[in-house]
């Protein structure tokens, strides 16, 4: 028996279902715990949030004076997400671009982003290829944050809400990020709170400072 096919249709049923059914249960959703604690420190500029969801992540990016694309491939949850952008104000509404995209195939724009984000995103193709498709977006200086949930649970082995699917894994973005050109600031897995919920992987990098005239795509597995 094989589980469910987690591709556009797939999502946009599910959102589409949701939404319907419990907006404003998902409208008070916060932003990933692991986000605000290792971004708020960070100087804003330009951010990526791919795969924003029903985009709490992109909103506290914007109230925290980030400018922000939002990609995701569920045309329900992206309108939800700018929904709520426009009910907290034009000045967040008007830091935010929001883009339909298909993360399996699409990319920021090369090494032109202070920040890209990635969370909890359902892989496609390896986890190396999406991880090295996301770094490519963040310029020199920049972080690449990107959390997974753990298909298994690496100190039970027991599985998680996530199993059968593909996410980033602590392993997969070590190895698709050159040391030379990246600092690992954070790459560990973190228990979650409650016991049985799952493992995360948090990964943040930062690309290292190599000069203005270095080909962007360098280091990238």
């Amino acid at each position: 028996m094989t589980g469910p096919k987690f591709d556009q249709d797939f999502w946009e049923r599910l959102w589409s279902k949701t939404l319907s059914e419990q907006a404003g249960k998902v409208a008070l959703r916060p932003p990933n715990a692991h986000l605000t604690a290792e971004v708020a420190g960070l100087v804003p500029g330009h951010a990526v949030d791919a795969g924003c969801g029903h985009g709490a992540e992109t909103l506290w990016l914007a109230a925290h004076g980030w400018q922000v694309t939002a990609v995701d491939f569920s045309a329900s949850a992206l309108a939800h997400a700018r929904s709520m952008a426009e009910a907290a104000g034009d000045v967040i509404a008007g830091r935010i671009e929001w883009v339909e995209g298909d993360l399996g195939t699409w990319a920021p724009d090369p090494g032109q982003f202070d920040l890209v984000i990635c969370l909890y995103v359902h892989i496609a193709g390896s986890v190396e290829g999406m991880v090295a498709r996301m770094a490519s977006g963040v310029a020199p200086g920049g972080t690449l944050f990107m959390v997974g949930h753990r298909p298994i649970d690496p100190g039970t082995g027991a599985p998680t809400a996530a199993a059968n699917q593909v996410q980033v894994s602590v392993e997969g973005a070590v190895a698709a990020l050159d040391p030379d050109a990246w600092e690992l600031v954070v790459a560990q897995d973190r228990p979650r709170s409650a016991a049985g919920t799952g493992v995360d992987a948090v990964i943040r990098a930062r690309r290292r400072n190599t000069g203005p005239h270095q080909n962007q795509l360098d280091g990238l597995a």
